[in-house]
Formats: structure tokens, C-alpha cells, sequence
């Protein structure tokens, strides 16, 4: 299997980051997709944007997409763009507070809408939000995000969590890949896509452990690990 080479929030080195215009540069460049970010609006729309807030300190949670800026789009956007040009989507769904919004939902039935079961993996760092994924739409590929070692009383406690959610693949930071990592993975079935790969030397070495995605800013890097030279 060739592995996943997918722009991290687009080409955020070049282009204003979830952007489609980023999106579209990553695509042009020769990756394979991108990793995206879905957050819920003050007027229910779901928009792509990583952090809470606009850089200006606007919060989502108060805005409509009229007060959006032009570069930031809606979710069905990035969904009709991916089912018009063949992009692999990594969509990570932000968590929620309290009882939440119900984005999880809204996404994966948007993502249906468009077609794009088979061409889209939702990830998240929160267990209650791909339990979600699993009960609303278990056709859809799931995966765990992780950024530091899950351990109690010397017990690992990503694989079981991989099992109970029913989870297509692993997302750990790259510094968390491992031999025995690689070796759980490859045993249960799980695909292992890490972030974020900026060195094409690091991402040669991950590729040779197995690792099945490369998520990073920088496209050139990414591609350089297609190379042995």
C-alpha cells in the first residue's frame, strides 16, 4: 500500500492555513490530500478552522459565516471540493463541552451526502466524540489523535480504546511511534498515520517502520519520502 502523503491544514507554510485555496496548492504540489479541522458556528454552520477563535480573537461560537473571512470556508465547501477533485480528507473533529453540538453527526452525515465515505477518515482526540462516529456512522473510517503516551499503572491504554471504538487507525504525534507501536498496530489491523512530518529524512524512517500517512506543512518534504536517494 502506498502511504498517505496529506497536507497538514493545507499548506499552511504558503497559503493562509484550511484554506481552499491551501487545500488546492497541497493537491497541485502531488500530495495525496489534506487534514482539516471542523468547528460548529454561532449560526449552526460547521466551518474548517483549527482554533476556537479567529486570529483577530472573534470566537466561533459568536460569528455567522457572513462574518467569516473570505479564505475560511464551510465544511460542505471542502466536501464538494474533495468530491470534485479526488482529495483523501483527514477530518479531525474538534471535542465539545457538556452535552455538545452535535458536529460529529452533522459532519458524518455531510460527509455521506457528498459521497465521500470511502474517501474520508475522522479522527479525533476525544474517545466520546469517535464513540459518537462508531454509533452514528460505523461505515466511516475512524482515528484515534494522540499526543502523549496514554499509561496507567504501567498499562498501555491506546489499543484498548482502539478496540472499543472499532478504529480503522492510530494518529499519534511522530514522536510516539515506536517498534511496539508499529508492531500492535500491524497485529490489530490499524492503519498508522502521524503528524507532523516537516523532514523528509524523519518521514523516510517512519515509512520504514511501517507507518501507512504522513500528515506535515510542508509538501515538499512530504514528497521527498517517495525517495530513497
Amino acid at each position: 500500500m502506498t502511504p498517505l502523503l496529506l497536507g497538514h491544514r493545507g499548506t499552511p507554510r504558503l497559503h493562509p492555513e484550511n484554506s481552499l485555496i491551501g487545500f488546492q496548492a497541497a493537491l497541485d504540489a502531488g500530495l495525496d490530500g489534506i487534514e482539516t479541522d471542523v468547528r460548529r458556528l454561532g449560526d449552526g454552520g460547521l466551518v474548517i478552522c483549527h482554533d476556537a477563535q479567529l486570529p483577530d480573537g472573534r470566537k466561533l461560537d459568536t460569528l455567522s459565516h457572513a462574518d467569516l473571512p473570505p479564505h475560511v470556508p464551510l465544511l460542505p465547501e471542502v466536501l464538494a471540493w474533495a468530491a470534485q477533485t479526488g482529495a483523501y480528507l483527514n477530518i479531525e473533529i474538534k471535542p465539545e463541552l457538556g452535552r455538545g453540538d452535535g458536529r460529529t453527526e452533522e459532519t458524518l452525515d455531510l460527509i455521506r451526502a457528498y459521497g465521500l465515505g470511502q474517501q474520508v477518515i475522522v479522527s479525533s482526540f476525544s474517545p466520546l466524540q469517535l464513540l459518537a462516529a462508531l454509533q452514528h456512522a460505523p461505515q466511516i473510517a475512524r482515528g484515534f489523535l494522540y499526543h502523549r503516551a496514554y499509561v496507567i499503572g504501567g498499562c498501555n491504554l491506546v489499543p484498548p480504546i482502539a478496540r472499543r471504538l472499532d478504529l480503522a487507525a492510530l494518529h499519534p504525534h511522530f514522536s510516539l511511534v515506536t517498534p511496539e507501536v508499529m508492531d500492535t498496530a500491524q497485529r490489530e489491523g490499524w492503519r498508522v498515520n502521524t503528524w507532523t512530518v516537516n523532514d523528509a529524512g524523519e518521514g523516510r524512517r517512519l515509512l520504514g517502520m511501517g507507518v501507512t500517512g504522513l500528515i506535515g506543512d510542508l509538501p515538499d518534504a512530504l514528497l521527498a519520502t517517495r525517495s530513497t536517494s
